[in-house]
């Protein structure tokens, strides 16, 4: 999805990788049109530019364009030489604020095209706009590609020195290890400029194509035509003749649509196979790894508790689940259906926005303010629209803007807990912005935090004033759905994944090969009470993390086993926890996982952290079982 090849996502980049990807759409709600979940906000992008025609607009294109040519006219090949000089470190630190301004200017630039486009992705004026707009900041970027490549090649002793002669410099020292860790895979300077370039018409445009293709699909559904958005909210519905219809029209226009998303598939995994062999990853999830910044046996230590984890969580769960149903095994379109007496109604706007905003303010009035503002000043867009892009992100835009959040609001209690979601990265990066362009992006393990701390807080505030036994039944059931969605489902989408490019090594894969890892993966996730039948095989396909960011996946069980931990720290906490809190989200990219868990006496790198994190789940199960008899 990136345009830059190089593994780390702090560096010049396009639209693709600085928004949070879609969470799995499965989290989407009820009907669209609704006419009492009341107006829904859309965002107002004035903020970044007045309009895709606006001279704003041009002269930050043209200005992109002089400073790129400008700055590598300075720099280019001279940076070794700046270096060794008797001012180097001050010189060296004027070219990484020059380096930045130029990311801040074409993140601006990027980021406003992008969510034009993703405001209606089958406008195809829009989608000019955006692919225009593409090619130029490639252009402009492809400019600035020599500077990180160089500046790894400056010697180690030469460079701590330059650091400590200048505070400036050293200001960029996070930045500067981050970039320092990708040298053992970095190539030569004109294969990276032809891996940067020729992107474009590579892994973004079947990024693009998988984008445009989603969002232009219908699906039929007992005669009703219907987005995919939609369609994913029918598999709620109370109804389960509903649900049916709803997976088979669903499984039916995939099934239409298979060949495209297999082409699309084995291309982009072919394309990353290349690109990790001439950089030398020999694992198939070794660059997600390092871009992340956390290390492979700390993934590793995470799925193998996960997958071990697998019958107490889900399988004991759906099991539960379908004898409450009076079924023997639910269908796979019951896994996420309502409880037989779980409330129906459907949350009004203005509602949800007050329960998230009351629950930020319960933990700190300081969070809740600055989530006001995407209320306040229409950094919103919640809407469900034709050609709107499906699910959720949090954009982060750049630190001289704001973030801006897309939601596909439908009024159900999924969609409360991703608008706490998303909410939850919106003051993240908000936090995080006064680091810098550079440094205020995080990993993606750790950009998941305060998202999943958003939903907790949002979770316990509403279970907290439930007293109705079949209210308070449906929201823990929700909330062990959402949990189990987060990790177990997320650590099979990694499995999946893993298979998938371990196989595609081997030669191209079918369509069929793809449905039938698909079923194997989740067959042994969900377990024998969750029944998968004809037409299941398809759903691989629509699944974007796949397709924009491979092997994003495991990132958001990382979170959430993180967020568990985290919240049983505040919950025993005296005092001063808030205030840790807030100083790990304003690091933004400068500390290692280990380093901003430290103060919490918490340690990703110990086994126990994840069993910790998986009691949640566990314990809330439990609860669930001994209130069985309000179902």
């Amino acid at each position: 999805m990136r345009l830059d090849p190089i593994p780390h996502e702090r560096s010049i980049m396009p639209f693709s990788l600085r928004h949070a990807p879609l969470r799995e759409t499965e989290a989407a709600a009820a009907a669209t049109g609704a006419p009492d979940i009341g107006i829904l906000p859309e965002w107002n992008l004035a903020d970044l530019y007045p309009a895709m025609d606006s001279p704003q607009y041009q002269a930050d294109l043209a200005k992109a364009a002089a400073d790129s040519q400008a700055f590598s006219d300075k720099y280019r090949g001279k940076l070794a030489e700046i270096a060794v000089g008797p001012d180097g470190g001050e010189r060296l630190a004027e070219a990484v604020k020059d380096y930045e301004a130029l990311d801040d200017l074409i993140g601006r630039i990027m980021s406003y095209a992008g969510l034009i486009h993703a405001g209606d992705t089958s406008d195809p004026k829009r989608a000019k706009f955006f692919g225009d707009t593409q090619d130029k900041m490639t252009t402009a970027s492809s400019r600035l590609l020599f500077f990180t490549l160089e500046f790894n090649k400056l010697d180690d002793g030469v460079l701590e020195t330059a650091m400590l002669a200048s505070a400036t410099l050293d200001h960029y020292r996070p930045w500067i290890e981050d970039i320092r860790r990708e040298k053992p895979y970095q190539l030569e300077d004109r294969i990276e400029e032809l891996f940067f370039e020729k992107a474009t018409t590579s892994s973004a445009a079947f990024n693009r194509l998988f984008d445009e293709t989603m969002a232009a699909l219908r699906f039929t559904v007992d005669g009703e035509t219907m987005s995919l958005e939609v369609v994913l909210s029918q598999m709620l519905d109370p109804r389960p003749e509903r649900r049916k219809a709803a997976a088979e029209g669903l499984a039916a226009t995939l099934k239409e649509n298979e060949r495209l998303f297999t082409l699309i598939t084995n291309t982009l995994a072919k394309d990353k196979e290349i690109a990790d062999r001439w950089r030398g990853f020999k694992d198939v999830a070794d660059s997600r790894h390092l871009a992340n910044r956390v290390e492979p046996e700390v993934v590793d230590a995470m799925v193998e508790a996960v997958r071990e984890a697998y019958p107490r969580l889900s399988h004991r769960y759906y099991a539960l689940k379908a004898k409450w149903f009076g079924m023997e095994q639910l269908n796979h379109w019951d896994r996420n259906a309502p409880l037989p007496r779980a409330p129906s109604r459907l949350i009004g706007w203005d509602e949800a926005k007050d329960t998230v905003l009351s629950a930020y303010a319960g933990f700190d009035p300081a969070m809740a303010d600055i989530a006001q503002r995407f209320f306040d000043r229409n950094w919103i867009d919640a809407p469900v629209r034709a050609g709107k892009a499906p699910g959720a992100f949090a954009h982060p835009t750049v630190p001289s803007a704001h973030p801006y959040v897309l939601l596909n609001y439908q009024g159900r209690p999924r969609d409360v807990m991703t608008l706490a979601h998303e909410l939850g990265h919106g003051v993240h990066q908000v936090l995080a912005a006064p680091q810098g362009a550079l440094m205020a992006p995080t990993p993606l393990t750790l950009a998941e935090t305060a998202s999943v701390f958003g939903e907790m807080l949002t979770f316990r505030a509403l279970l907290a004033r439930t007293t109705d036994p079949v209210e308070r039944q449906a929201l823990l059931a929700s909330k062990v759905e959402d949990m189990i969605n987060t990790v177990v489902r997320q650590i099979a989408f990694y499995v999946f994944e893993r298979r998938v490019h371990a196989l595609r090594r081997e030669g191209e894969l079918t369509a069929e090969q793809l449905g039938e890892v698909w079923r194997e993966v989740q067959a042994e996730s969900l377990g024998p009470a969750v029944k998968l039948g004809p037409g299941y095989e398809t759903y691989w396909s629509y699944i974007p993390h796949f397709i924009h960011v491979p092997f994003y996946v495991y990132a958001y069980a990382f979170g959430d086993c993180l967020v568990n931990s985290l919240y049983a720290v505040y919950q025993e906490a005296e005092s001063g926890f808030q205030q840790k809190y807030f100083a790990m989200l304003k690091a933004g990219g400068t500390k290692h996982h280990k380093d901003l868990l430290a103060p919490f006496g918490l340690d990703a790198s110990d086994p126990a952290f994840w069993h910790k994190g998986l009691a949640v789940i566990d314990g809330l199960i439990g609860e669930l079982e001994a209130m069985e008899p309000a179902a």
